[in-house]
């Protein structure tokens, strides 16, 4: 399917953007220099084929291809490949190609290298393990399990901590030492209410908000993140509708993304963690039981296709969905195409390739963003905070309704 619009071109991780630059030449060695040490019993063979990508990804050089032999999706990596050296025009490096690209591209080397696929050994695990022995993460949990006087109390802050949680991400610090802690000025765009108006105006029975249809969540980190996603299934599951999906990655990437593993490990955790929290889990894995709850992953959400590329049976799943959530900052570049648009560009125009009522939950890790309320907005918080766009603070609650099928027809055509 084409992109919405004329969406500008996406990002590049050439000097045009410094914060894509910065990525490829600082953020990601380091992530690979602490997974070294952090996996300290790793072979030689892997370590220094880990310290080969750190070097290559640092250096600007060129970009390799996976071993055909052992990668069985090695053919579609060699396709994003070779269109990123037609949009260059020459051989693509770490530090000319399109930065989604480059940035998921790199995380599926480093897993090839640390071999994950033989081993199954998640080398993100020892950063993953350090926050779920923490405390902050399950006060949090006590806060979003405390009773709610009803359905729409517990709704709204079971959302508004999904978004917040989002910031605790295990690769980027400038977001994850902010915590969950916020002003009144750090949510930009808060829908929560066309949202609950939505839910009220397709419930089955007046005064209600339940009704037939799934509800997708695309999961982003896991730990905070993930416990807030659990969370809002459960919250779902009472009072909205009768299963949830959570979508999640095939293989660890962007070091704390949730892949399956990353669920059992914290529903198990949650039964060391107080009553409110046993209860919890033993709800959702009740619910797993019983086909209400499912967990779906798919290497869509590790490849560096954008969302208007999903694969068909996804896309049927989603524009049958009583309503999409989209979850963090890679996911939101993933829907909007990676780019820098107006920053007012209405959310619900760049996302109309979606059929489903959509929501986004993100707090801000880079340059992208729509949605903003005024065409002024940007420019404002430039003068307030120079790194608004990137460094952490501010969030979005964005809802976007049912896109009427004539308006995509004429969208394809």
């Amino acid at each position: 399917m084409n992109p919405p619009y004329a969406a500008p071109a996406p990002i590049r991780t050439d000097l045009s953007n410094a914060f894509a630059n910065n990525t490829m030449r600082v953020r990601l060695p380091a992530i690979i220099d602490e997974t070294v040490e952090q996996n300290a019993d790793y072979p030689a063979g892997v370590k220094g084929r880990l310290r080969d990508l750190r070097d290559s990804i640092a250096g600007g050089a060129p970009i390799p291809r996976l071993d055909g032999a052992s990668a069985s999706d090695h053919a579609e990596w060699d396709e994003a490949l070779r269109r990123q050296c037609a949009i260059v025009s020459a051989e693509a490096t770490w530090h000319n190609a399109e930065w989604f690209f480059a940035e998921t591209y790199a995380y599926r080397c480093l897993i090839e290298a640390a071999r994950w696929r033989e081993s199954g050994r998640d080398p993100f695990l020892p950063k993953k393990r350090t926050e779920l022995e923490g405390r902050a993460l399950w006060q949090l949990l006590e806060r979003a399990t405390e009773p709610a006087r009803n359905a729409e109390e517990d709704l709204r802050r079971a959302v508004a901590l999904d978004l917040w949680a989002n910031r605790i991400d295990l690769s980027y610090d400038a977001a994850l030492t902010r915590g969950t802690e916020i002003s009144p000025e750090d949510l930009l765009v808060d829908d929560r209410g066309p949202l609950l108006a939505y839910l009220a105006a397709t419930a089955t029975e007046p005064g209600r908000l339940r009704a037939a249809g799934s509800i997708y969540i695309v999961a982003d980190n896991a730990g905070s993140e993930l416990a807030m996603d659990l969370a809002l299934s459960d919250c779902f599951l009472r009072h909205v509708c009768d299963e949830v999906v959570l979508c999640l990655k095939a293989h660890p990437t962007f070091v704390s993304d949730a892949a399956p593993a990353d669920v059992w490990m914290m529903l198990a955790e949650m039964d060391r963690r107080g009553a409110r929290a046993a209860a919890l889990a033993g709800r959702l894995r009740a619910a797993w039981e019983e086909e209400r709850l499912r967990f779906l992953p798919h290497t869509f959400w590790t490849s560096s296709r954008f969302l208007w590329d999903l694969p068909l049976p996804l896309r049927q799943r989603f524009n049958d969905a009583r309503l999409v959530i989209i979850k963090g900052d890679a996911n939101y570049r993933r829907a909007v195409g990676d780019c820098i648009w107006p920053a007012h560009t209405p959310f619900a125009h760049v996302l109309s390739y979606l059929d489903a009522p959509t929501l986004c939950l993100r707090t801000l890790k880079s340059d992208p963003i729509v949605g903003l309320p005024t065409a002024g907005a940007a420019a404002k918080l430039d003068l307030v905070d120079s790194e608004w766009r990137f460094n952490g603070k501010r969030g979005l609650i964005q809802f976007k309704p049912q896109t009427s099928k004539s308006h995509n027809v004429a969208l394809e055509g």
